[in-house]
């Protein structure tokens, strides 16, 4: 049977990377689907190609994010209920989140389906790309189940406490993913999206057959999948907010390419080259984000909030000193990263000039990643919702415009309005998280249950 891995005993600093680094490259390889698409039929593919899978890959991003923060709303409860030691109501937590999941697979797959070459429309695809476009959105979303479910298998394991099983399973769905663009664009010269829906249905298959080996270590069965009440206003209360912060942080981002666009040719490319390199830049913080969530969530729910405080600062210092070296690779390294996704030295250096403006924003993303983790790891998902809100249509994108219309246009200066906004919503944060900090360290002197666990020395 498999075991629940338990953060509230122990060291802090060693079981929390080891956590970590697992998600972080489970990440990679899921942000590696898109750009190997890209790869792939920029090798075999004409513009047209590449065009609808650039517009197509970022409508399934918004759509992938957005269920990947909904399913922190099920990794978070689950880890607050083994904290408090309640197994069975652990078990209706993913029974739950199999009915709210099912019906969402259903809305993506018919809407998107249908509405397809609408959505191919608003996002401008270019004539020659539209039909293109509208197929490689119609294929994906066909397989939104597939989608759906792997990211609740994996907010079920990693509220378990388990980050390993789900990088074995996406690692072997991206080298299916890899063979079968191989396959259906190099041989068959047929949609990037099919290896895409295999690749997620072998992750998802292979993940149950594991499941079905180990067992599960609380009680479930048929019988708990249904909305149960409470658990399920839990999981959306929890899950909605996050889901609704990414889903406008995706839109801001998409906002700004188009204020790219409307530059000239050559800032739009290395724009969009350098977002794209932006992503795997930011999986760290996001690595961090999520295992400190897990971490915390246990801990929450066995109330041991100084505990809890103590792995944000472990994550806080650990994350800071990962930042410190993409911040080199990316301000100083910039054109040798660009390189990989263009050969145009002037998009080159248009992509290197935008990526600097990330680069600083490594230092703050190693504070604000793992105070947002926190905060979802204690439930408190309605300010990280506010914040990111604030972030994105407050300052990101009123900054990137008015930047734009600054001479001579420098995508530096655009860019940093990443930081800009970063900066912001570490002060929301951390004034919020000064007041429940007040509160919770009051509520475990109440409980009388002091924690004086140290960072171990391996910090």
């Amino acid at each position: 049977m498999s075991k629940v891995k338990d953060f509230t005993e122990g060291k802090i600093f060693s079981p929390l990377v080891k956590f970590i680094v697992p998600i972080l490259a489970a990440l990679f390889l899921q942000t590696m689907y898109g750009a190997v698409d890209l790869l792939i039929v920029g090798r075999f593919g004409h513009a047209a190609d590449v065009s609808a899978v650039l517009t197509g890959s970022q409508i399934m991003q918004v759509i992938t994010m957005t269920v990947t923060g909904l399913a922190m709303g099920i990794t978070i409860l689950i880890g607050q209920k083994l904290g408090q030691g309640k197994k069975k109501d652990t078990g209706n937590v993913v029974g739950s989140g199999i009915s709210i999941f099912a019906v969402i697979a259903i809305i993506l797959t018919v809407v998107f389906v249908t509405f397809a070459p609408s959505v191919a429309s608003f996002m401008n695809a270019p004539a020659e790309a539209f039909d293109g476009t509208s197929t490689y959105i119609r294929i994906c979303c066909a397989g939104a189940v597939f989608i759906v479910a792997y990211n609740l298998i994996g907010g079920i394991f990693r509220g378990l406490g388990d980050a390993k099983t789900p990088l074995m399973t996406v690692f072997i769905a991206c080298v299916a993913n890899i063979l079968g663009d191989l396959v259906f664009v190099g041989i068959f010269n047929m949609a990037a999206a099919l290896a895409t829906v295999l690749a997620q249905a072998i992750s998802v298959i292979l993940s149950l057959i594991i499941i079905a080996k180990r067992g599960l270590p609380f009680e479930f069965s048929l019988k708990s999948i249904k909305f149960h009440k409470g658990l399920t206003s839990q999981i959306i209360k929890f899950g909605a907010p996050i889901a609704l912060q990414e889903l406008l942080v995706q839109i801001s981002f998409l906002v700004i390419v188009m204020i790219g666009n409307a530059m000239s040719v050559v800032p739009s490319a290395g724009m969009g080259v350098a977002q794209k390199l932006s992503a795997f830049i930011m999986l760290v913080p996001s690595s961090f984000s999520q295992g400190v969530s897990a971490f915390v969530a246990q801990n929450y729910g066995a109330r041991k909030y100084d505990r809890a405080r103590k792995a944000l600062i472990c994550a806080i210092g650990t994350s800071l000193c990962c930042g410190v070296c993409m911040f080199f690779l990316a301000f100083f390294k910039g054109d040798m990263l660009a390189s990989i996704f263009s050969t145009d030295h002037e998009v080159i250096l248009a992509a290197w000039d935008y990526l600097k403006s990330y680069a600083i924003d490594c230092f703050f993303t190693a504070f604000l990643f793992c105070m947002i983790g926190f905060l979802n790891g204690c439930g408190k998902t309605t300010i990280v919702m506010i914040q990111g809100i604030v972030g994105a249509f407050f300052v990101r994108i009123p900054v990137a415009y008015v930047m734009s219309k600054i001479e001579p246009v420098s995508l530096f200066r655009v860019g940093l309005a990443t930081p800009s906004s970063t900066i912001v919503q570490i002060v929301i944060c951390g004034v919020y998280l000064f007041f429940l900090s007040r509160t919770l360290f009051k509520k475990e002197e109440t409980n009388d249950a002091p924690n004086h666990e140290l960072c171990d020395a391996e910090a």
